[in-house]
């Protein structure tokens, strides 16, 4: 402590000598004296007296890493990532097949013990480090791998996500007009069959929300995907001009959104993450004013403890908080690695996990007044016009829509919101990319703006495949495949890296170095047993209960499985080859790599003499002539 003037001489021969250096009220934290090469030299970080926290050991205080321009940019762009479609199309419903209120039991349950301690685990993770979702696995290099798994995940997410958007984009195109173009037969786009609903369901065993010759379903299959062109995933055709100009205007708002880092998409996100919730209040004050709102929202709520006996609905919770939260993409340790070093990102996790899951259950309220009032009107069942995904933001919702007064301005501001709830979690996902692999590959950073054009590009060309005739059967697949199961495994071998191998204590004493304080028993006990419990369960529930890849009432050929596996595989792949790389591109032996790796780990604790040390004090003996490490 104290002022202190410092300079190392060359006393020891092979010793490297440091320039002369002054320090003010700092401690200086020896970690380790590597011998590599006949010379040995120091890894030690500055620690202020003063309170005040920099950067991990081996990194300046002072890098060139952009930040966020305020605090609120990084908290709203966290939010606008993890508030994304499924919390409108996919929670409510799952909430209301499930038991109504009983369903939030499993949920809240599994936020608590794995979705809120994974979210955490990243913010920290990213913030400490600040690199991407490869160059952050310095902490533990042979699980690189699995940073190049969450990219390619969320690259693969990209190809159809942006196909999402651009079908929004079209729907907010087409509300502009004096009478909703999905309110009638008589179109260009609807066949003979088309008919507007009598009072009666149209087939037997088949619920409202599943016909297909309602004036809105037919827009949506025929007008919009032209899907009546197609007879199959193996019979594609040709884009179609008007969703290739929609994407094409989606790919330049994420690269206009992105192409100059987190200053520019950081400012992006005061209206795509706060659109949301504006229009979200608004559909829910006139939706809870129609004739039999009332009817759906108590189907909404309906407890029915007796479901919970069913392991689905708790398989259904657990996928949910995963796939809600987005843990697992990469961009949740993007966005923090542009943290300040001593935020309190531990106050982050807890309020963005929050309001995620909060915004998901308040979504029911605005989805489910409308389906009541759409029950009402038919004189049918809430479970007859109750559905999940793009059937019931493009078919259900929008016919309801289009019966209101008023209905071009309602349909204008719902699709709005679809589009903005799409394009912050869009710019999420490519963040991630582009962080991860210009973080890796400092070419890329110092050329920023062409990487992004090349980014955003490439996955104009990709989803083209998703835009032609039989488009939606690649979306389908890509949303089966590219992001189920491997991104499960990509997570729970992240999980399992940062609390086995990296260990959590260390973990623990970098959140300390950050924010002051060590996280409490619970989240560590979460981070070493529960998380990867938790994980682990959902990755074998994911598995089983897998059915047939269906659209509809089209099943997908066996070869079109095949590919979407090699897509899950071509990802999930990239753990072990990279470990194997990792392990066999360094000189020496099988047992020496084995050692090396051991003792990596071990550098940066103060804690050496348990039985990793023992063991590689064995090999240590047994190879006294290649001396790797020298540990103090």
């Amino acid at each position: 402590h104290g002022s202190i003037t410092c300079s190392v001489e060359h006393k020891l021969s092979s010793v490297a000598p440091m320039k002369q250096c002054n320090v003010e009220k700092k401690e200086v934290e020896l970690i380790l004296v590597k011998d590599q090469n006949g010379v040995q030299y120091t890894n030690s970080s500055i620690i202020p007296t003063n309170g005040s926290r920099v950067g991990p050991p081996g990194s300046s205080s002072e890098d060139n890493r952009e930040t966020w321009g305020k605090k609120i940019d990084f908290l709203l762009s966290v939010i606008g990532f993890a508030v994304d479609l499924a919390n409108v199309w996919r929670f409510p419903y799952l909430c209301y097949k499930n038991g109504g209120g009983a369903f939030l039991i499993p949920y809240i349950l599994f936020l608590f013990i794995a979705g809120m301690p994974l979210f955490y685990m990243e913010l920290a993770l990213g913030q400490y480090n600040r690199e991407g979702a490869a160059t952050v696995w310095k902490i533990c290099p042979v699980f690189k791998g699995v940073g190049y798994t969450v990219i390619l995940i969320a690259l693969y997410v990209g190809f159809y996500y942006n196909v999402i958007i651009a079908w929004s984009l079209h729907y907010l195109f087409s509300s502009m007009t004096t009478e909703l173009p999905w309110l009638r037969c008589g179109n260009s786009w609807n066949s003979v069959n088309c008919t507007e609903f009598n009072g009666s369901l149209p087939e037997n065993g088949t619920s409202y929300a599943k016909y297909k010759h309602t004036p809105a379903a037919e827009y949506y299959e025929r007008g919009v995907l032209n899907l009546h062109e197609s007879s199959g995933i193996e019979d594609l055709g040709w884009p179609r001009w008007q969703l290739v100009l929609c994407l094409v205007v989606v790919v330049f708002i994420l690269y206009f959104s992105l192409w100059k880092g987190v200053k520019s998409s950081g400012k992006v996100v005061y209206i795509t993450a706060t659109m949301p919730y504006v229009v979200l209040f608004v559909l829910l004050i006139r939706g809870i004013t129609l004739d039999g709102s009332m009817k759906g929202i108590k189907q909404y709520l309906s407890i029915d403890f007796n479901r919970l006996s069913d392991p689905e609905v708790w398989i259904d919770a657990a996928t949910q908080i995963f796939y809600s939260l987005g843990a697992g993409f990469g961009v949740l340790i993007a966005f923090a690695s542009y943290n300040k070093f001593d935020n309190n990102c531990y106050r982050d996790a807890l309020l963005t996990s929050t309001v995620n899951c909060v915004t998901s259950f308040f979504s029911g309220f605005a989805i489910f007044s409308v389906l009541g009032y759409m029950a009402k009107k038919h004189g049918v069942e809430v479970k007859d016009v109750a559905t999940e995904g793009p059937g019931l933001v493009f078919v259900i919702y929008p016919e309801a829509i289009s019966t209101l007064l008023g209905s071009t301005f309602w349909a204008i501001v719902f699709f709005i919101m679809l589009l903005t709830l799409g394009i912050d979690s869009a710019m999420g996902g490519m963040e991630a990319v582009l962080t991860g692999l210009s973080d890796d590959f400092k070419i890329l950073k110092r050329n920023r703006k062409l990487f992004t054009f090349a980014t955003a590009f490439g996955t104009f060309l990709v989803a083209l495949l998703c835009i032609t005739n039989g488009g939606i059967y690649v979306v389908t697949l890509l949303d089966e495949y590219a992001a189920g199961t491997s991104i499960l495994f990509g997570v729970l071998i992240e999980a399992i890296g940062v609390s086995w191998f990296y260990g959590v204590d260390r973990f623990s004493e970098d959140i300390e170095r950050m924010m002051g304080f060590k996280p409490g028993l619970y989240w560590r006990l979460c981070w070493k047993y529960v998380s990867p419990a938790f994980l682990l369960f959902v990755v074998i529930a994911s598995a089983v209960k897998r059915p047939p890849l269906r659209y509809d009432n089209y099943v997908f050929p066996e070869w079109a499985n095949q590919i979407g596996w090699g897509v899950a595989m071509s990802s999930m792949l990239m753990v072990p080859f990279y470990a194997i790389y990792k392990f066999f591109s360094l000189p020496g032996t099988f047992r020496e790599h084995f050692v090396r790796e051991i003792l990596k780990q071990k550098s940066n604790s103060s804690i050496f003499f348990d039985g990793y040390f023992l063991l590689g004090s064995y090999f240590y003996i047994c190879h006294w002539k290649k001396t790797f490490f020298l540990i103090i």
